[in-house]
């Protein structure tokens, strides 16, 4: 049974929501996997009715594919499916950089700072799910710098999706230590306000994930 944090206040089948889509994402449920409504319920200590409702919101988002008379399976992820989410990201994240090294203010940039530092001690750290939550941290706080609603939103969405690729196939912290550099980098120059800097800077950054996922061939 999972515990939920009592001091939250959101209703029950958003938590419930929230909870598996966690799962999914980091791989905790596996592509292919069949979401079975009577043991997810069990396993989480709820009824079946939040589980019903967050696996059909998850359809939705594309987390969970739902099969006529076979049921809820928690969706794969192809190599195209990936290399299409990347090349999205790849122009976002130079678009927010530069975005960002024109907008932050002080208080941004040095939370910015900070969560650069926390990244290099996350990759020095050796574990893996701290590497992967500090490195979206960081992207995150670039789209946050935008001041971009829109931006943020539909950022987060292609981090999300982007998400279950780097716990299932991209989970050896050794691949991050170079990153260390280039978040520096791309910190920088969105300090110093280099706008330019930063989109170039950001681009082949991101444009690094999608080479790996390129050189996987058709393993995914």
């Amino acid at each position: 049974m999972i515990n939920f944090d009592l001091q939250n206040h959101m209703p029950l089948r958003e938590l419930v929501y929230e909870e598996l889509k966690k799962q999914i994402l980091i791989g905790r449920i596996a592509p292919g996997t069949r979401m079975m409504e009577v043991e997810l319920a069990d396993e989480m200590g709820v009824s079946r009715t939040p589980i019903r409702e967050a696996i059909r919101k998850l359809e939705k988002e594309g987390l969970v594919t739902i099969e006529p008379r076979r049921g809820a399976y928690a969706s794969r992820i192809s190599r195209k499916d990936m290399l299409d989410t990347l090349e999205v990201r790849e122009n976002l994240e130079a678009f927010a950089a530069g975005l960002a090294a024109e907008r932050m203010d002080k208080e941004q940039i040095k939370e910015l700072l900070e969560i650069a530092e926390e990244f290099a001690q996350a990759v020095n750290g050796n574990v893996i799910e701290d590497v992967i939550r500090s490195d979206e941290k960081f992207h995150k706080k670039i789209f946050e710098g935008t001041g971009n609603d829109s931006l943020i939103k539909v950022g987060l969405i292609v981090q999300e999706n982007a998400l279950r690729f780097r716990y299932l196939y991209y989970d050896d912290v050794s691949r991050y230590k170079n990153l260390i550099f280039e978040h520096n980098e791309i910190a920088n120059a969105i300090v110093s306000g280099n706008a330019e800097r930063a989109k170039t800077i950001s681009e082949a950054h991101a444009q690094k994930l999608k080479d790996f996922v390129e050189s996987l061939g058709e393993e995914l």
